[in-house]
């Protein structure tokens, strides 16, 4: 007897259940049906066209609701940051936080925060005023 003929036969039968695989695969589909499947896959086409768009107006509806755009209280320069967070000025470099719609000044406790009004006066009319009083 043939000793290769026993190995013919079995790599013949390896080849043909290869080949038979995929004809039983969409048998056994086409036998239960393949509305499902067809239908899923719509589902998920569907999921993946609409995720993104849902994701991009929820994304935009957050940040309407949560960056703040203000000016900087103390030299005016406008930036635009998260509510609730404290950050520094750009600009000036002064640390500030958000409340409300604007920003405001972060200063340590127990410091007075004052503002300088500028007076015009002529120096001029400084002597004159004592010299007509005497």
């Amino acid at each position: 007897m043939n000793q290769n003929s026993l190995k013919d036969l079995q790599l013949g039968l390896s080849d043909v259940s290869r080949l038979l695989l995929p004809f039983l695969v969409i048998w056994l589909l086409g036998a239960i049906g393949l509305g499902w499947l067809v239908k899923s896959l719509l589902f998920l086409f569907g999921l993946l066209l609409i995720a993104p768009i849902v994701a991009f107006v929820g994304f935009r509806w957050w940040l309407k609701r949560n960056v703040i755009q203000a000016e900087c209280p103390v030299c005016g320069f406008e930036s635009v940051n998260l509510k609730s967070a404290e950050f520094r000025c750009p600009n000036c470099n002064d640390p500030l936080k958000v409340e409300g719609t604007r920003f405001v000044r972060l200063v340590p406790s127990g410091t007075i925060d004052v503002s300088a009004v500028e007076i015009e006066t002529n120096a001029t009319d400084i002597p004159m005023r004592r010299i007509e009083e005497q």
